[in-house]
């Protein structure tokens, strides 16, 4: 039996199969906030039933629900490999309804495309990993290594309730991963940038809204100082180790060609910043006796976190500021999985395979769960259908061609590293 070809062909015959499983984890509204993972949760366990895959539900609260799914088919290779595919099922919040052109929660397949929240980032990602997996159980594929599931309920406020809540209870194992982010379709990220979310306060004096400057000290004068010096945080020079140089070029390569008109290739060798929110002041007519700020950071190789902080702390003390620097959310170094490593190796073959075209990993500027995962020594990468410019905007769309696609990929993936037990008579 060739079981790749065979595969391949049940899933270009199933192919509206796969698209109703898009369209029904769409209509799920699982935003997050405030994150309720329960009915779509009780849908995909019974999906998977279907296929006779079954699943342990681990709660992290009452309403997070991690799920376990293992299908280790027949295959007597015994290779003792073990693939993780990993996906998230909540969403951003669809925000101002009167800016979507359609329901976000509708899961309609129109003109090519399947839309809605969550259609990129990334329910159509996930679709194709669970109907990948329910296809390999129902054809009884003898896969050499166990194949997991590992669907989470929070990723997007930071996720310390999905992946990291699993493997620091060693409530999954694995080899590899492959998690079904957004990517190029013909690009999976290998590695991500590092991040350093921090938040600082500053104090000012009161006084009357009418008598200012003369009278009174505005936090948020002084504030927006600080806000101002710590744009040098882009100015810290990486020592970046000669095994990722390559991989950065790459990367800043891609992305000149992905963006022609834009500058984004500039970030992979520099700490980013954004000053995500300002809360100060009491009233309009009050000068402000409080403000404080908050930081996203992004740290490349060659930078550490600590140093990213320690630096912001003495710039603004160069501002004349003095005041603790708080670390919250996400906090880690720049990581990544060496193309080298066999899951990457097979599924950029498998992207070249169904595309006819040349399919290399690439950095992303971002974060995402994959740290995680390499915290725990298992090699990973990213690979999911997106019309990136929609994700977490308005009008959020993915392209069915690649929801196709990305199923293929995964498909083949999980053939190739686990491997498969060839029978005369299968």
């Amino acid at each position: 039996m060739n079981w790749r070809q065979k595969v391949l062909d049940e899933i270009d015959n199933r192919q509206e199969e796969l698209l109703e499983l898009c369209s029904k984890l769409i209509q799920f509204p699982t935003e997050n906030p405030p994150g309720d993972s329960r009915e779509i949760s009780d849908f995909i366990i019974e999906y998977l039933a279907k296929s006779g895959i079954g699943t342990t539900v681990h709660a992290a609260t009452p309403e997070m629900l991690n799920l376990v799914s293992t299908y280790k088919g027949s295959g007597g290779t015994g290779s003792g490999k073990q693939l993780i595919f990993c996906g998230h099922t909540d969403v951003v919040p669809a925000g101002d309804l009167d800016r979507w052109d359609f329901d976000p929660f509708c899961g309609e397949i129109r003109d090519g495309y399947l839309l809605g929240r969550g259609a990129s980032d990334m329910k159509a990602g996930l679709a194709g990993l669970l109907f990948a997996a329910s296809l390999l159980a129902k054809l009884g594929v003898p896969l050499g290594g166990d194949l997991t599931l590992l669907v989470v309920p929070d990723e997007e406020t930071g996720g310390h309730l999905g992946v990291p809540w699993v493997l620091e209870r060693g409530l999954v194992e694995g080899t590899a991963a492959v998690i079904a982010e957004p990517s190029g379709p013909l690009n999976p990220t290998i590695g991500q940038k590092g991040s350093c979310w921090f938040e600082f306060t500053v104090e000012g004096t009161p006084g009357h809204g009418s008598l200012s400057p003369i009278v009174g000290e505005s936090a948020i004068v002084k504030a927006a100082k600080g806000i101002e010096a710590l744009q040098r945080l882009w100015d810290i020079e990486p020592n970046t180790p000669e095994e990722v140089k390559s991989i950065i070029a790459i990367s800043q390569q891609y992305a000149k060609e992905r963006e022609p008109e834009g500058l984004a290739y500039q970030v992979f060798d520099h700490v980013t910043v954004n000053i995500g929110t300002i809360q100060g002041g009491t009233k309009v007519n009050v000068v402000a006796d409080r403000c404080t700020v908050q930081v996203d950071s992004r740290v490349p190789f060659g930078v550490d976190y600590r140093q990213v902080m320690d630096r912001a702390g003495s710039l603004l003390l160069e501002a004349g500021i003095e005041t603790d620097i708080k670390p919250f959310g996400f906090q880690g170094n720049a990581n990544w999985t060496p193309p080298e490593e066999p899951v990457v190796k097979h599924l950029v073959d498998s992207i070249s395979e169904v595309s006819g075209e040349e399919a290399y990993g690439v950095l992303q500027w971002a974060s995402s769960d994959a740290r995680h995962f390499r915290t725990h020594n298992i090699p990973v990468l990213q690979y999911g259908p997106a019309e990136l410019s929609t994700i977490h905007s308005f009008n959020e769309k993915a392209p069915v061609w690649q929801i196709i696609r990305c199923a293929k990929v995964y498909a083949l993936t999980a053939l190739k590293y686990l491997g498969v037990e060839e029978t005369p008579n299968a």
